[in-house]
């Protein structure tokens, strides 16, 4: 299962920690493991590129990611929490997601 934990704080969102593998199919050939990488890619990109400061870091099988506070990060990280729902609603039990207070 694919762990999901959100951080946030009165309502906005400013980080995430994803770990896990979703056990559809073997490593390289499951499809809600793709769909997660993705957009956990493109989530982190886009916080780069429009300027919201993210700290990222990769280790074995586990990606950490922490960006400035404020609206505009907080949206595209609510955006990525949709994302892996709707991944979740396709692929029942594949993705645990939680949000934890900071």
């Amino acid at each position: 299962m694919i762990r999901a934990r959100f951080y946030g704080s009165k309502g906005a969102l400013s980080g995430f920690e994803l770990s896990g593998h979703a056990g559809l199919a073997e490593s390289g050939s499951d499809v809600a493991c793709a769909a997660v990488s993705s957009a956990v890619q493109l989530t982190v990109n886009l916080l780069d590129e429009f300027g919201c400061s993210p700290e990222v870091e990769v280790g074995d099988n586990i990606i950490r990611c922490k960006a400035a506070e404020g609206d505009k990060p907080s949206r595209f990280l609510f955006r990525l929490k949709q994302h892996l729902e709707a991944v979740l609603e396709e692929y029942p039990d594949t993705i645990n997601i939680t949000i934890s207070e900071v």
